[in-house]
């Protein structure tokens, strides 16, 4: 039995069994079973002095975060505060500002770091976090969707509200991902949970500006409080779900040998579980609720608690690893806002979430995390796909041509203003009238767009598989549309005049840094799938970060004009902004059919490519520039549109088989078709407000990439 020590190891140490050695990167070792070892006292001594040294850091960032500020306050000061005896002026800064900031930092990173550790012990993942279960986001969607409504609630009610939008979300990642299961597969779960969430949250904020007011900087999460009253009612909710935490704490041990050793030893694994994850929801519903979702302090807080284990046996018991996990939380939170504060302007330290810089220390770690886990990922087992007839495919080609135009009719015919196909006869031919011509003449450069990226983000997302032989990558996973769409967005708010060749150039240069960084990452060691996708989607979190970065700290006009184009939406497209990607796409389309047979001996494996005399490593390089080049311009054209890139090429396959001779043109013309429909659906369906293109294929692309990681499971 695991962690059952011999007599002569338990005489050699004389105070039981000696620690057992460090779990390894990536992995959770389960924990003794409790009725069988005992902790003796020096170990639980030195855990005394570690958690007691944590406190001495909370304490020492909370006074220097007091300090920090607009306001000239020193330590004298605040010391005068905290007695009763300053001025009133320094007094009220220190009272009804700084304290609350600071008991709300507390409160939030003691709070997610313990429902990180608690998750993390529960589904025997490093990776579980309320970030990567789409807790956060599940919170945040359901408070957004309140403030849209126009209800106004009471304070704890939000936090209710919160809750149920954590354990729902929550619930619904484990349910697809399953107890124990891989580190990827509950990643991509939660990623494309929170993407999908996100999307919808991101339109109640595009839909209703006046009553969702300062909620996007609000959603990247800041600790500053207006008054302890928040703190205040809060507090109680926090300190429920950490009391519960710890009471289950043995149960969460005995949970940690495996279910059926837990049912052995009489815990009820199922509800033991439900309750943790529960516990873990009121927790990061209280911290969502008090600060807005803060990122990734559940994955670094329990990270940083966990090679203790190793060195003393106290910390392998979550009846201590939970609240010291939550210590580490509270540092990590109020190390940020001093790091922060210290880094930046006072001025510009007000308007810049804590949460941003969690994120992209968060984004770290897990990129980090993603290198040292053990993979032994090999190729995934092809589709099991029936090969279809020559004639089958033609007929398949000619039906998604004619619902193409089609749908590219129906989108320039359909808007605010309906026309017909006379109209836009006339127009071709410049014969129609001024009112018709200024409809067209800004209509069909956003059909064109939509169309071209589309099939544009398929291309790319079928390259990208095939390359790495994963049929869950696509760009916006891997964190190139997020590298595009920061280097689009730095010049959209920096440069607001740069013309389309100018927003593209940047949008490839932001593609080709995050190119290098996730593919060079991910090859150190072998190129294994499990690391290219978590690396993907921690470089992807940290350029998301960094974007909101971007828009907290830009103009108002030029912030809305961001968040607007992240959308994914076609308005305002000119003929010069589309050029670009034409010119992109016509290009890498003939580069993808002329090397087809070199695209599909790569998809096949390692050995058969060389074998026949094709060099892998340039012939993936070449692929991989090829999909980054056309992400970058699709993004640049048409803003950030998710899940094209893998929903289209999976269906392609479907439909016509593996051969890329075949799946590149069908994939192409499914990836048109679903941007095109989504755009005339966003400008259509609640005119005259509009919703991008991008929320709209991340609503249908969400339950499609659920789908396949159930199917995956099976």
């Amino acid at each position: 039995m695991p962690g059952t020590a011999t007599p002569s190891a338990r005489r050699s140490s004389g105070t039981g069994a000696p620690p057992a050695p460090a779990p390894g990167p990536g992995e959770h070792r389960a924990p003794e079973d409790p009725r069988e070892s005992r902790v003796s006292r020096p170990a639980w001594a030195g855990a005394a002095v570690v958690t007691g040294a944590l406190v001495l850091l909370v304490a020492v960032l909370a006074v220097v975060d007091l300090t920090q500020g607009t306001a000239a306050v020193g330590t004298r000061e605040v010391w005068e505060a905290l007695t009763g005896q300053a001025r009133q002026g320094d007094s009220s800064v220190v009272l009804a500002s700084r304290l609350p900031r600071i008991a709300a930092g507390v409160l939030v990173g003691v709070g997610l770091g313990a429902a990180g550790a608690a998750l993390q012990a529960v589904s025997r993942n490093v990776l579980a976090t309320p970030d990567t279960l789409a807790v956060n986001a599940g919170s945040y969607l359901m408070l957004a969707l309140v403030s849209a409504t126009g209800v106004s609630l009471p304070f704890l009610a939000s936090s209710g509200v919160a809750f149920v939008g954590a354990l729902a979300a929550a619930a619904a990642v484990l349910g697809l991902s399953g107890p124990g299961t891989g580190t990827v597969r509950l990643v991509l779960a939660g990623s494309a949970l929170a993407l999908g969430v996100r999307s919808v949250t991101d339109g109640l904020l595009l839909l209703f500006p006046e009553r969702t007011e300062g909620l996007y900087q609000w959603g990247q999460g800041s600790i500053g409080q207006n008054g302890a009253g928040g703190v205040a009612q809060m507090a109680p909710v926090a300190l429920l779900g950490l009391v519960g935490l710890v009471l289950v704490a043995r149960r969460i041990d005995v949970l940690g040998l495996g279910d059926d050793a837990a049912r052995g030893l009489g815990v009820p694994v199922r509800r033991t579980r439900l309750t943790v994850v529960a516990l873990a929801a009121l927790l990061s519903a209280a911290a969502v609720t008090l600060a807005g979702p803060i990122g990734f302090v559940g994955l670094c807080a329990p990270a940083l608690v966990r090679p203790l284990a190793g060195r003393n046996r106290a910390f392998a018991r979550a009846r201590l690893t939970i609240p010291v996990a939550g210590l580490a939380g509270a540092a990590l939170v109020l190390g940020s806002d001093v790091l922060l504060r210290a880094a930046v302007s006072a001025e510009s330290a007000v308007a810049v979430p804590t949460g941003v810089v969690t994120s992209v220390v968060g984004a770290g770690f897990l990129v980090v995390m993603a290198l040292r886990i053990r993979d032994g990922g090999g190729a995934s087992a092809p589709d099991r796909l029936r090969v279809r007839g020559r004639t089958a495919v033609v007929v398949t080609v000619v039906v998604l041509t004619a619902v193409v135009v089609g749908v590219a009719l129906a989108a320039v015919l359909l808007g605010d203003t309906k026309l017909l196909l006379g109209d836009v006869a006339n127009w071709a031919q410049g014969r129609a009238g001024r009112a018709t011509s200024f409809v067209l003449d800004t209509r069909v450069p956003r059909v064109l767009a939509a169309l071209l990226a589309g099939a544009a983000l398929a291309l790319a997302g079928t390259l990208v598989q095939a390359v790495t032989r994963n049929p869950l990558a696509e760009p916006g996973i891997l964190g190139v549309s997020g590298g595009a769409a920061l280097g689009a967005v730095l010049v959209v708010t920096a440069v607001p005049a740069a013309g389309a060749w100018g927003v593209s150039g940047a949008a490839f240069a932001g593609a080709s840094a995050t190119a290098v960084l996730v593919f060079g990452l991910a090859a150190r060691g072998g190129f294994r799938q499990n690391r290219l996708v978590l690396v993907g989607v921690g470089v992807s979190a940290g350029t998301s970060a960094l974007i909101s970065l971007l828009i907290v700290l830009t103009d108002p006009f030029n912030a809305t004009k961001a968040l607007t184009w992240l959308s994914g939406s076609t308005y305002g497209r000119t003929a010069d902004e589309v050029l670009p990607l034409a010119v992109v796409l016509v290009a890498g389309t003939a580069v993808a059919l002329a090397r087809r047979g070199a695209l599909d001996l790569v998809s096949l494996d390692e050995d058969t490519p060389r074998l026949l005399g094709l060099r892998l490593g340039s012939g993936r390089f070449g692929f991989l520039v090829l999909s980054v080049l056309l992400s970058a311009t699709a993004v640049a054209a048409a803003g950030t549109i998710g899940f094209v890139g893998l929903v289209a090429p999976h269906a392609a396959r479907a439909l016509v088989g593996r051969r890329h001779v075949r799946s590149l043109p069908v994939a192409m013309l499914l990836g048109a078709t679903l941007v095109c429909l989504a755009d005339l659906l966003g400008r259509t369906v609640i005119a005259p407000a509009q919703l991008g293109a991008g929320l709209m294929t991340a609503v249908v692309g969400t339950p499609y990439f659920l789908h396949l990681l159930v199917r995956s499971r099976r």
